[in-house]
């Protein structure tokens, strides 16, 4: 059984998340959190193999829990479960070793979704011993929704990023305000959401001005 810790400042909402976890085979709750200091003190007593961290918690933010995790001897993975969709936060947990991003309010489905894609992998990596590079792409591999495979000169890193900033965003965005958020530049982010359309999980809407071409917007659609 892969047990979690249920990291949430909101009590009823961490029942809930509780009661999905429970619903999932092979996942068990380990414990629950409330606060930054409660989550440390959890992760170093119960020892999980994973925690559902949120990042707005009353005393210290949840990614300075992460960083403090990471910090430390304790080895667990992190699920980040949480409302903030700034491109910032989501860069930093991406940084910190995040298993995946999931950003409130989200379905049981989709969040089965990503603890059965955590189990898939938690199962293929061995206790010790050496992998060959097949193996670490397949262990990879398994913590993403399946995608086609990205075209030449495109990187699944950036094609994260980019996706991540879609994500977050609270509407569609044109490309250059989807590259100033990013932190790349235009060219190369136009590339990246054309990729997502191409590949139906994002939607392009015309914005008409007065003159000219219309502007080409980018909204989000996949999992």
């Amino acid at each position: 059984m892969i047990r979690v810790l249920v990291v949430d400042d909101d009590f009823m909402v961490a029942r809930v998340h509780r009661g999905f976890v429970e619903r999932v085979p092979g996942f068990t709750v380990a414990g629950a959190a409330h606060t930054g200091a409660e989550a440390l003190a959890a992760v170093s007593s119960l020892r999980p193999d994973l925690v559902l961290l949120d990042i707005y918690l009353p005393d210290l933010s949840g990614l300075e829990v992460l960083r403090r995790v990471r910090e430390g001897a304790a080895p667990v993975d992190v699920l980040a479960i949480t409302a903030a969709r700034d491109v910032a936060t989501i860069r930093t947990a991406l940084r910190g070793g995040v298993v995946h991003y999931l950003i409130k309010p989200f379905t049981f489905e989709v969040l089965r979704d990503r603890l059965d894609r955590y189990a898939t992998a938690h199962r293929r990596l061995p206790a010790d011993g050496d992998v060959a590079q097949d193996d670490v792409d397949r262990l990879f591999g398994a913590m993403r929704p399946a995608q086609p495979v990205l075209p030449k000169g495109l990187t699944a890193p950036t094609a994260d990023l980019v996706r991540a900033t879609l994500v977050a965003a609270e509407g569609d965005l044109s490309a250059s305000e989807c590259a100033d958020r990013a932190g790349l530049s235009r060219v190369s982010t136009r590339r990246y959401l054309e990729y997502f359309v191409e590949a139906g999980t994002a939607q392009v809407r015309l914005r008409y001005g007065g003159t000219g071409r219309p502007e080409r917007r980018f909204l989000w659609t996949g999992p």
